[in-house]
């Protein structure tokens, strides 16, 4: 069952979706490919993005849920670094990674265009 945050969980219910498919690729890297250094990393932050953002809905104020969001977002850009990084190490092939990569930038874009609706309306 899918946990469903309500209006200010923007990109929450897509981040929770991105994590499934980290900790499956995980289950995959460290059972088929035998790899276990890279692959905590990637897990790490790749599912870091969705606890951040359940942490930001119970956010005790605008700033407070804007911090967790930028959280969230830096997560999603180091999640691209690994996925770039098992890719070109010859971990995950070019289809896998272009799919995996695809999905974290969707987050990182609804991430940004939160935080600049939150930093510029906490300006006003």
């Amino acid at each position: 069952m899918e946990p469903v945050l309500g209006d200010r969980s923007v990109g929450y219910n897509k981040a929770y979706q991105l994590a499934i498919r980290v900790v499956n690729a995980y289950r995959y890297l460290t059972d088929e490919k035998k790899e276990f250094v890279l692959s905590k990393q990637f897990l790490r932050c790749g599912t870091s993005i969705g606890a951040n953002l359940a942490e930001a809905h119970g956010g005790i104020s605008t700033a407070d849920f804007s911090a967790k969001v930028a959280i969230a977002y830096k997560e999603s850009l180091e999640t691209k670094y690994w996925i770039a990084l098992l890719r070109d190490t010859g971990y995950f092939d070019e289809k896998a990674a272009e799919s995996l990569f695809k999905d974290v930038d969707e987050v990182s874009k609804i991430l940004f265009a939160v935080l600049k609706k939150t930093r510029l309306n906490s300006k006003t």
